[in-house]
């Protein structure tokens, strides 16, 4: 049986069927990442960590590990997470907590320069950006003793993960056995076509201006390198990567940016057990990529595609789950199904 067939008939015993008051995609963006909700293990347990990724650059995470515990003795999630997000981004708690309960142990990475970081790196993230990740679980490898790591990233960092799966192939080290994404941005240009949508205005704007805010920071840090006049002019995120990600990160423009870091472009190569969770009606990033035989012809890679949910939402109708965070709880059965079939 294949990766794609084996994950499809464990995680699929579970439909997404959407809370009947909530099947509009907005409100389920919204209220996905605005709701309380209580997370005491993540509270209890988190260690902060700073890992040196590169020679001029460090990242910061904070590691649950199980109490008594190796961290070999159990898997390990490294959770990475989307766009002007951090460790505390709610799904991040969500997703750390619900792997906790399930004895796992998790480590919350925030991306570069997120997270109050921008000190530790004169760089900036990007969506194609995997050498930190790439660092970082080496050294879990090398220094923790972990064996079992399953990377998950959402929405803009669902496309380094899934990047980054591509990137390895079929020579991924032994201790990576999984890779997930919740919402991923898998194809750049038609994401960032679809957020600039005049519908999407509420969530363009307010990313324009938390990246905006961000690069006035850097470049108050780093004034050799940036130049925070510019940020004036821009109105919007293809234009801010035109000025700053695509120049920064070594591409040619925006258009090149987008095309030659999309997951897309490396999905075909992808050997490792992999997780897509995608809603059909997210407002701004589409599901049509996930249709390409890069990612569908691929027997390695399963694609819970859901006709609702929005973006990172996926708030269901009680099933016996929980609490109604469907995804969160479907990246979780990703990992025991795994690890169990691993174990047999």
């Amino acid at each position: 049986m294949t990766p794609r067939a084996y994950l499809l008939e464990r995680l699929g015993q579970r439909p997404f069927i959407p809370d009947p008051r909530l099947t509009n995609p907005h409100l389920q963006t919204i209220l996905g990442s605005v709701l309380p909700r209580r997370s005491p293990l993540v509270e209890q347990t988190g260690q902060p960590r700073t890992f040196h990724t590169c020679p001029d650059t460090a990242v910061t995470a904070v590691c649950h590990w199980q109490p008594g515990c190796a961290p070999a003795d159990r898997p390990t999630l490294l959770l990475l997470h989307g766009m002007e997000g951090s460790v505390e981004s709610s799904y991040m708690r969500g997703i750390a907590e619900k792997a906790l309960r399930a004895g796992f142990h998790v480590i919350r990475l925030n991306t570069r320069t997120c997270g109050g970081t921008e000190h530790l790196s004169p760089h900036l993230y990007n969506a194609g950006l995997t050498e930190d990740a790439r660092a970082i679980i080496a050294e879990l490898a090398e220094r923790d003793g972990v064996q079992d790591v399953y990377v998950v990233g959402v929405s803009l960092s669902g496309n380094v993960v899934l990047r980054l799966a591509g990137e390895y192939g079929a020579q991924a080290p032994r201790y990576i056995r999984g890779v997930a994404a919740i919402s991923p941005a898998a194809d750049l240009a038609a994401s960032t076509a679809a957020i600039e949508r005049r519908s999407n205005w509420l969530y363009h704007r307010r990313f324009v201006r938390s990246l905006k805010a961000r690069m006035r920071r850097k470049a108050a840090l780093f004034p050799d390198r940036y130049d925070a006049g510019r940020l004036a002019q821009i109105r919007t995120i293809r234009e801010f990567d035109e000025a700053y990600t695509a120049v920064a990160a070594g591409y040619e423009n925006a258009a090149d940016y987008y095309y030659r870091a999309s997951a897309v472009r490396m999905a075909a190569a992808i050997r490792l057990p992999t997780l897509v969770i995608h809603a059909q009606d997210d407002p701004f990033i589409p599901a049509t990529p996930l249709h390409e035989p890069a990612f569908a012809d691929n027997p390695c890679v399963a694609v819970l595609l859901t006709e609702r949910g929005g973006h990172v939402g996926f708030l269901a109708a009680r099933q016996g789950d929980e609490d109604w965070y469907w995804a969160e709880h479907r990246i979780v059965d990703f990992v025991r199904a795994l690890d169990a079939a691993r174990r047999r």
